[in-house]
């Protein structure tokens, strides 16, 4: 006993001796990397949003009165110009036609004032003016052959101061007939049509307010879309209060959405988004058609409209749906994967590199765009170069690496291999089946390896039946 002992104590210190002498490697940090690559990436800018149709109208009465027939139903489509609802009409009716009764007569007595009244009057003033110049003429005759015959001495002083008389006279009412006449021609004409054409326009004024009057008891649409409210029935008080229909133009849609002022500085007219909500397949594309050139005193964010097409109806204005918009794309960019980032600040970053001897160095990097999975490398890093992803945090410069596979991939090829190995156990199984087929052949009882059973009060324990020569697992019993 003491003998085994003190071989085992050489033992231990031969070994003991040996480990000193060699030298302790630096232990290995297991950490996933990947090389960094280029590919295309894009600056997407995300948010909720409100859906609104491209066009809406609210169609409110514009005077009080019963409903009195609806054409259209709520779900309906409707054309722009369509009747869609009428109001009850019989006073404004019987208005029209009154004003239309009072147009007619004013209309006539235009006529009547410019085709009659003006020439009779003119022509009475013409024929002033006519005797008047007669008139003239002849005491003017009268008083040159007076005033001969005084000069001459056989006419008195008093006939010549008579004559005289008789042409001023004269003179004073045809220049008084003369003015009458220009007066008709230059204002009483134009005064009297003025008169009768004022009458005209006041009849005619009437006429179309009682017309538009009556034409407000008919409601029609004026944008083609879908009936989406109708909350009266025939026989009740439309009001001027309450919009009677609503008509919704759902061929487009707009999406609003509110975003921070430094998202919306990135954002240009016509870029391209995409609507998503719930339940629906596929994203639908769209663009941007808006972006408000000021800020909401409210909520200090920017109002964006994106624009998409809806010809299946799918988009309901009134649902909250979350839009993506692309403001800029990087062809052939250098990416790396988010999680290689450590220390970000800004623009600035840093990521661990391992080099060729499988050491983990930190290097600072500018990075750009940046989305959920990957990240835009400015400068400091080469395509190529090895990034860690996962491990990184806390591992100091110069450390010994081992790379492993992301546990997906890891996964992946247990897989594969359990599928190879499952395979190739199948296609051993088809080869032993000849052998089994052969060794079948003969006694049922043996072929099959089954039990011998012991007939019946014998007291004899079965023995194991012989197959193809070999003995089976229960041959021992």
């Amino acid at each position: 006993m003491a003998a085994i002992s003190a071989v085992m104590l050489s033992f231990c210190l031969c070994l003991t001796g040996c480990g000193k002498g060699e030298k302790e490697e630096a232990p290995e940090v297991s950490v996933q990397a990947v090389p960094a690559a280029t590919a295309d990436i894009s600056r997407v800018v995300n948010t909720d949003a409100i859906i609104f149709p491209i066009a809406q109208s609210a169609i409110t009465p514009k005077i009080n009165a019963p409903v009195k027939k609806f054409y259209v139903m709520r779900g309906q489509k409707v054309r722009q110009g369509q009747l869609l609802a009428t109001l009850e009409n019989r006073d404004l009716s019987a208005a029209a036609l009154d004003n239309k009764g009072a147009y007619e007569q004013a209309e006539a007595a235009y006529s009547t004032s410019i085709g009659a009244t003006l020439p009779e009057e003119n022509a009475k003033a013409e024929l002033d003016v006519q005797t008047a110049q007669q008139e003239l003429e002849a005491q003017q005759k009268l008083y040159d052959s007076r005033q001969d015959l005084f000069k001459q001495g056989a006419l008195p002083r008093k006939d010549l101061d008579a004559a005289a008389v008789s042409l001023a006279q004269a003179k004073s009412a045809y220049n008084i007939a003369r003015k009458h006449l220009d007066g008709l021609n230059a204002v009483g004409k134009k005064g009297a049509i003025k008169t009768a054409n004022g009458q005209l326009t006041s009849a005619k004024g009437k006429l179309l307010n009682s017309e538009a009057q009556l034409s407000y008891s008919e409601m029609r649409s004026p944008i083609s879309g879908f009936i989406t409210d109708r909350p009266l029935y025939p026989g009740e008080m439309a009001s001027t209060a309450a919009p009677l229909l609503t008509v919704m133009d759902l061929s487009q849609v707009i999406a609003k959405a509110h975003i921070p002022q430094s998202d919306a500085l990135q954002l240009h007219k016509g870029d391209a988004a995409t609507i998503s909500l719930a339940g629906l397949e596929k994203p639908m594309n769209g663009k941007v058609s808006l972006i408000s050139p000021a800020l909401d005193p409210n909520s200090t964010t920017v109002e964006v409209w994106v624009q998409a097409p809806n010809p299946d109806q799918l988009l309901r204005p009134g649902t909250t749906a979350q839009i993506a918009i692309t403001a800029q794309t990087v062809k052939d960019a250098l990416v790396v994967p988010s999680g290689a980032l450590l220390n970000a600040k800004g623009d600035a970053a840093q990521v661990m590199v391992v080099d060729s001897q499988n050491q983990a160095s930190s290097r600072d990097v500018k990075t750009g765009i940046q989305t959920g999975q990957q990240v835009q490398i400015v400068s400091g890093l080469k395509r190529g170069e090895v990034v860690v992803t996962e491990g990184a945090y806390g591992l100091p410069d110069k450390t010994k690496v081992k790379i492993e596979k992301p546990d997906t991939e890891a996964a992946a090829g247990e897989g594969a291999k359990d599928k190879d190995d499952d395979a190739k156990s199948g296609d051993a199984a088809d080869a032993a089946k000849p052998d089994a087929a052969k060794g079948g052949k003969g006694n049922d009882a043996k072929g099959n390896g089954e039990k011998a059973k012991p007939s019946a009060g014998s007291g004899e324990k079965p023995k194991a039946a012989k197959g193809n020569g070999k003995k089976s697992s229960g041959a021992k019993d």
